[in-house]
C-alpha cells in the first residue's frame, strides 16, 4: 500500500502496534471478514470515494479496510477527540487509508478534521452521531452534490437525520444501522453492557459489588448496562421518562425512580440517554460524598460540567480519565472521562464479536445505498430485512450453529387463513 501523505495523525511511529491491534480484531470478525472476500472479488465501491466518521480505533480501522477492499478510496475522522487511538490511525495511514484525527486534539482541530474529510469529496459516507451530515448540510453545502448517500451508525445521529428528514432538508438516503436488529439487539444491549463496565472499572480500579448503580435511561444501551451492573453485584436504580420503559426496568427487576430521588443513593452514575442535562446542579446538591458520574451517551452533554464547575471549590486530576470535583460544601464528586463515552474515551469500546455484525451491517448497508440511492430518494432507511438477516445467518455459521428451516408445509400453514 502507498503511504498517504497528505493525512494528519499525531505520530507514525506508533503504527507497528496500530497494526498488531488490527490484526487481532481481524481475528476475531469472521462476519466481516466473510463480507470482506465478496468485497475483494467484486469491487462494488470501485472508483468511489467514502468517507468514514467513527470512533478510530481497531474495530473501526479494520471496517475501513474492508471498504477498502471493496474498491472504494477511504478517508477516515474521529467521532469523539478521545476515543481515537494514535497508534491505529499511523498503521491505517501505512495501509493506504487517508486519516485526519488524533487523540485529544483542540476544538478547532476536531472541527477541521471533519471538515477535511469532507473536503476529499466523498460519493459515500459512515456517521457515528451526525457529525458529516451537519456540517454537509449547514455550512458545507457545496461538498453535497455528490453524495450518493450512507449509513449512520448511532441514535444521537438518527435523531438528527429524522429531523433533517422532518424539515425536507435531506439531501440523500441514510440508512439507519442503529435501528437494525443486529445492530440494537446486540451492539447497544451486550456490548455497551460490557464495555461501559470496563471501561469505568479500569479506570477506577474500585469494586461495584454492593454498590447502588444509577442508571438513567433504559433503552437497548441502558438495559445492557443496568444488566452487567447486575452481574458485577451491584444494586441498580433506573431512570427514566417513557412509563413503558420504566415498567419494563421495573419487571426487569430494578428500582425505578426519579432522578431527583436516585441522585441520593447512588455510588455509579451512568448516563444513556442521547439527551442533555440528566444530571445537574439539583442533583448534585444532594448526592453521597465520592459519586463517581460517567456517560455513555455519544456526546459530553448529558452530565451538565457548568453546574458541576460553578459548585465547586476546586478541581483536580487525580487519576488518569478521573477528575475530582470538591463541592463548595466539602463533598467530592469524581468525573470519569470527561464526561465523553466512558466505554470509548477510557476503555476500548465494545468487543470485537459484537462489533463484527454492526460493522458487517455497515458494509452492506453502505453497497445497498450506493446501488439503490436514485431509487431510494432522500430518506432515512432501515436495513432491508434480508441483509439483517444475512448478517444473523453468518455469524451462527462462524459459531459452528445450525437452526431449523420451515418445510413447505408449514410455510403454507402460516401464509394462510384457511388451513388449520
Amino acid at each position: 500500500m502507498t503511504v498517504v501523505t497528505d493525512s494528519i495523525v499525531a505520530d507514525m511511529s506508533l503504527a507497528p502496534n496500530g497494526h498488531l491491534k488490527i490484526d487481532w480484531v481481524r481475528e476475531h470478525m469472521p462476519v466481516l471478514n466473510r463480507i470482506r472476500e465478496r468485497f475483494e472479488k467484486e469491487k462494488p465501491f470501485a472508483g468511489l470515494k467514502v468517507a468514514i466518521c467513527l470512533h478510530l480505533e481497531a474495530k473501526t480501522a479494520y471496517l475501513g479496510k474492508v471498504i477498502q477492499a471493496g474498491g472504494a478510496e477511504v478517508t477516515m475522522t474521529g467521532s469523539n477527540p478521545l476515543s481515537t487511538q494514535d497508534d491505529v490511525c499511523a498503521a491505517l495511514v501505512e495501509d493506504g487509508i487517508r486519516v485526519f484525527a488524533k487523540y485529544n486534539p483542540s476544538p478547532e482541530e476536531y472541527k477541521s478534521h471533519l471538515i477535511k474529510t469532507l473536503e476529499t469529496r466523498p460519493d459515500l459516507i459512515i456517521d457515528d452521531g451526525g457529525d458529516l451530515i451537519t456540517i454537509l448540510h449547514s455550512e458545507r453545502q457545496d461538498l453535497i452534490s455528490q453524495v450518493r448517500g450512507g449509513a449512520e451508525e448511532t441514535t444521537t445521529g438518527i435523531l438528527r437525520l429524522k429531523a433533517l428528514e422532518k424539515e425536507a432538508k435531506l439531501n440523500f438516503p441514510m440508512v439507519a444501522v442503529n435501528d437494525a436488529f443486529c445492530k440494537y439487539l446486540f451492539d447497544n444491549r451486550y456490548g455497551t453492557g460490557q464495555s461501559v463496565w470496563d471501561g469505568i472499572d479500569r479506570t477506577t480500579n474500585l469494586v461495584v459489588a454492593g454498590k447502588t448503580v444509577v442508571v438513567a435511561g433504559y433503552g437497548w444501551c441502558g438495559k445492557g448496562v443496568a444488566l452487567r451492573a447486575k452481574g458485577l453485584g451491584a444494586k441498580v436504580i433506573v431512570t427514566e421518562i417513557d412509563a413503558i420503559k420504566a415498567v419494563e426496568a421495573y419487571m426487569d427487576g430494578f428500582e425505578v425512580m426519579s432522578m431527583e430521588e436516585a441522585a441520593k443513593h447512588g455510588d455509579y452514575f451512568v448516563t444513556v440517554t442521547g439527551n442533555r442535562d440528566i444530571i445537574r446542579k439539583e442533583h448534585y446538591e444532594v448526592m453521597k460524598d465520592g459519586a463517581i458520574l460517567s456517560n455513555a451517551g455519544h456526546f459530553d452533554v448529558e452530565i451538565n460540567k457548568v453546574d458541576l464547575n460553578a459548585m465547586s471549590k476546586s478541581v483536580r486530576t487525580v487519576r488518569k480519565d478521573i477528575e475530582e470535583f470538591v463541592l463548595n460544601d466539602g463533598r467530592k464528586v469524581y468525573l470519569l472521562a470527561e464526561g465523553r463515552l466512558v466505554n470509548l474515551a477510557a476503555g476500548d469500546g465494545h468487543p470485537a464479536e459484537i462489533m463484527d455484525m454492526t460493522f458487517a451491517l455497515q458494509a452492506v448497508g453502505l453497497e445497498y445505498v450506493s446501488k439503490n440511492y436514485e431509487q431510494i430518494g432522500k430518506k432515512v432507511l432501515n436495513v432491508p430485512y434480508e441483509l439483517d438477516a444475512m448478517v444473523a445467518q453468518y455469524k451462527l455459521e462462524a459459531l459452528g450453529i445450525k437452526i431449523d428451516t420451515l418445510t413447505p408445509e408449514q410455510k403454507a400453514y402460516l401464509e394462510s387463513w384457511v388451513e388449520h
